[in-house]
């Protein structure tokens, strides 16, 4: 190798252009070995490569020339504290800059949420929550219940999300709750409540759809599949905390896994069923046995038909029972399918 290499030659070789060559030596970063008095043309040696790499990488990181001053020039320590300290910096103004960017753009889209989902997703989470809505036009109302309350039970909540989107349905006794992940999401995240009944009689035609789109504009909601769309209403209704209610429960003391559908089966022509569960087998109403897996004891009573409409809509042979107390909602999780769970609320037991 030549001991004298022009600016295009060194340029080449250490990565850099010949304009940051020439723009380094005037801030006396990297000085060339020499230059032509007679035509000024600059030289390197071959010796300042190591120099001019350095000094390009500490610029790719974006460095500030005066920290690149002292980080020529320092030891390997040293130099290591730099560049560190140098990148706790552009985090915390990368979490500033992505802070103030969604800020923005959270209130530029307020008025716009749109999220698609697989289509069979779709369909088949609102299959499995909107049988826990209420259905008030069939029931009698407390006289402390107000209109808004029975119109929010009569309903579907729905909560769009970049990361998931969740189903909601609870009719005070029984709360179902199922999530699906997005396959696409855009504006900011929101939430709609539908009626549970208009919804359900969407699913099937939103399950012959490879996907479908739910857009959701002020107090507006549209479900697009193939182009073609329906406009679905929209509920001005607070709804329950149902969040608090699942952050809320306490660890179980009786965790089983029971056969599906001889669970089911075992609840026909009840009302009330009762429930001693231990050493390995349910018993219910002091009679029949099923064999169960999981560990704790708990003797506990249901509505009969609360707890079969929970075990109609979960997936797979099996399901998973939590109990806390005899008091207190009972989680039924189908044991393929972690994204759905039923809350259901136990009824008290004579002696």
């Amino acid at each position: 190798m030549t001991s004298r290499l022009t600016i295009s030659e060194f340029a080449r070789l250490v990565g850099l252009a010949p304009s940051a060559l020439r723009f380094y030596d005037d801030c006396g970063l990297l000085p060339p070995a020499s230059v032509d008095g007679s035509n000024g043309y600059r030289y390197y040696a071959p010796s300042q490569q190591p120099r001019a790499r350095l000094l390009r990488d500490l610029r790719e990181i974006d460095l500030p020339l005066a920290e690149v001053r002292l980080a020529l020039d320092a030891d390997p320590a040293e130099l290591a504290d730099l560049v560190r300290a140098h990148l706790r910096t552009v985090e915390a103004k990368t979490a500033a800059a992505r802070a103030a960017a969604d800020h923005l753009l959270t209130h530029l889209t307020a008025d716009h949420t749109r999220v698609v989902l697989g289509g069979p997703e779709f369909a088949s989470a609102v299959r499995q929550v909107a049988p826990a809505a209420s259905d008030t036009a069939s029931t009698t109302p407390s006289p402390e219940a107000s209109a808004a309350a029975l119109a929010a039970l009569d309903c579907v909540l729905v909560e769009v999300g970049a990361d998931e989107v969740v189903f909601v349905a609870t009719d005070r006794y029984r709360l179902a709750v199922r999530t699906v992940r997005p396959v696409e999401f855009g504006g900011a995240a929101g939430r709609v409540l539908v009626r549970a009944d208009e919804l359900a009689g969407l699913s099937r035609w939103a399950a012959a759809g490879e996907v479908v789109e739910l857009e959701i504009r002020g107090e507006d909601a549209v479900i697009v599949r193939d182009g073609e769309s329906r406009e679905i209403a929209v509920v001005d209704a607070e709804y329950p905390a149902y969040q608090g209610i699942l952050d809320g429960l306490a660890p179980p003391v009786c965790r089983v896994v029971v056969d599906r559908t001889a669970l089911r089966a075992a609840l026909e022509g009840r009302e009330v069923v009762a429930f001693d569960i231990g050493s390995g087998e349910l018993r219910i109403d002091g009679g029949e046995l099923l064999e169960v897996i999981g560990s704790g004891a708990a003797r506990i009573g249901f509505t009969a038909s609360l707890l079969a409409a929970a075990l109609d809509v979960s997936v797979g042979p099996d399901v998973l029972l939590e109990i806390c107390a005899q008091d207190r909602p009972v989680v039924v999780r189908s044991a393929d399918q972690g994204t759905f769970t039923t809350l259901v609320m136990p009824v008290r037991l004579d002696g």
